[in-house]
């Protein structure tokens, strides 16, 4: 379970830096923080 989440950090992290380089600010902010959220490193919302 752990590595799952980890890899769904990486994909929403990478994503929201995406989203940035698009110019869609406020979207890759959110998407950057929830997947600090979601990560094993983070307060996970699963545990």
């Amino acid at each position: 379970m752990a590595v799952l989440l980890w890899i769904l950090a990486v994909i929403l992290v990478v994503s929201g830096i995406f989203a940035i380089l698009r110019s869609q600010l406020l979207w890759g902010i959110v998407l950057i923080i929830v997947g600090l959220l979601v990560g094993p490193g983070g307060v996970s919302i699963f545990t």
